[in-house]
């Protein structure tokens, strides 16, 4: 499953949906695997997104302290 361009918080905003689907029972069996293999990329993708982040911020801040 690949995943288009999204932002970080489109990203947090479909788990939300799919996670409040799931919670309120509205997903039948087929599409809970189709679902939660969504969130697993989903999930993938904002860690990716925060580490990226982090490892830039702190490049900064080392630069800032030269």
């Amino acid at each position: 499953m690949t995943v288009k361009k999204i932002s970080y918080n489109e990203a947090i905003a479909e788990i939300e949906e799919i996670l409040e689907k799931i919670e309120n029972e509205e997903l039948d069996v087929d599409e809970l695997a189709e679902k939660v293999k969504r969130v697993s990329v989903l999930l993938k993708m904002c860690k990716d997104k925060l580490q990226k982040t982090n490892e830039q911020v702190e490049q900064i801040l080392n630069e800032m302290e030269e």
